[in-house]
């Protein structure tokens, strides 16, 4: 077998220990030119196949890997994007991550990603960190209520989409589900089966989802004739000890709610332990689907976002900005999908309508 260290004039040159093999060291391992070396890589014409197997030999032997930052840079691009979403751990950012992920590898670029923890100052601090990596775009679920910082940025030809809730006090893209009417669709669903005192879970009121999903619980209450007592409704954080402080506080009482509108997953799976321990039966119907709903006991009726297409959706929109879409802010909302699975069937305990 040859002796491929060696070439006709001794060893084979190696780079120096911790250094990147370059094109430079191919070119000397195969004994070709730079000019051969950067047609085989790039995938150009004019080599002969011989020529090109030796090539390839040398670029396996050497662990040489082409520069893509050096190459998309002089194109003025990174061919990369960032995502930034309020927790990567939360089941309903799984898809919709995937979804950017996947667009953006269908374009060449490479996703980066954070989360913000639902914290406006780590979130900006996480976008200007990705900007300082001159990332071509952003995706961010926001956090905050103001995105004037991205002025300077989108003013120097950042494309950015903001998906599932809206920028705030900046004119951009947005991507977001129909909250509103989701919300308003599923009450309507407990009021056509019999309830009528309602109570409502939500997040925290500064945040677009919490305020749309609890617009649309009141806009069916109001349709419906309905009083809203301040008592059944509650928004602040998803922390299942106040989750749980305020389902057994509305299931008690004189008056208590006979269903419960929950405003995300993460609320909805505290609402359920807590119903589950419940004397009475209780109706249930959660904003956002969640995993093991139709399996449970009974089953959890919900209102679905499709998040892989948001996440699809919100890609697409950026990556046709960045080949030239100069057209004025878009704002895309979704449907949304109520999912009738039995616990919103449920009688009221007193076995009346009121």
């Amino acid at each position: 077998m040859p002796d491929r260290t060696r070439g006709p004039n001794g060893p084979f040159p190696r780079p120096r220990y911790g250094a990147r093999p370059t094109m430079k060291d191919v070119a000397a391992r195969a004994g070709v030119g730079l000019k051969t070396v950067s047609r085989v890589v790039n995938g150009e014409p004019g080599v002969t196949a011989e020529t090109e197997h030796r090539v390839r030999e040398a670029i396996t032997a050497l662990g040489f890997r082409r520069n893509d930052s050096a190459r998309v840079l002089r194109k003025g691009r990174t061919a990369s994007i960032g995502l930034v979403l309020e927790d990567l751990a939360d089941p309903f950012y799984a898809p919709l991550s995937r979804a950017v992920e996947e667009v953006a590898r269908d374009h060449g670029a490479l996703l980066l990603n954070g989360s913000s923890a639902e914290d406006p100052a780590r979130e900006r601090e996480l976008v200007l960190a990705l900007c300082a990596r001159r990332v071509d775009g952003l995706v961010v679920v926001p956090a905050g209520g103001d995105h004037r910082y991205l002025e300077p940025e989108t003013a120097a030809g950042l494309a950015t989409v903001f998906v599932d809730r809206p920028g705030g006090l900046i004119a951009a893209d947005a991507v977001l589900s129909d909250n509103f009417g989701g919300a308003r669709d599923g009450v309507a669903h407990l009021v056509a089966h019999g309830h009528r005192r309602i109570g409502f879970l939500g997040d925290q009121p500064r945040i677009h989802t919490a305020t749309e999903r609890l617009r649309g619980y009141r806009a069916a209450m109001a349709a419906a004739g309905l009083p809203v007592d301040a008592s059944w409704v509650s928004l602040g954080p998803t922390a299942p000890d106040r989750v749980r402080a305020e389902t057994e506080r509305m299931l008690t009482g004189p008056s208590p709610v006979t269903a419960l509108f929950t405003g995300n997953n993460r609320v909805t799976a505290t609402a359920v332990r807590v119903l589950a321990r419940h004397p009475r039966p209780v109706a249930l119907v959660g904003f956002d689907d969640l995993e093991l709903a139709d399996l449970l006991t009974p089953a959890v009726t919900v209102v679905a976002q499709d998040a892989s297409r948001l996440g699809r959706t919100a890609a697409e929109l950026l990556f046709r900005r960045l080949d030239g879409d100069a057209g004025p802010p878009r704002h895309e909302e979704l449907p949304t999908r109520l999912i009738a699975r039995g616990s919103g069937e449920l009688p009221p305990a007193d076995g009346t309508s009121g």
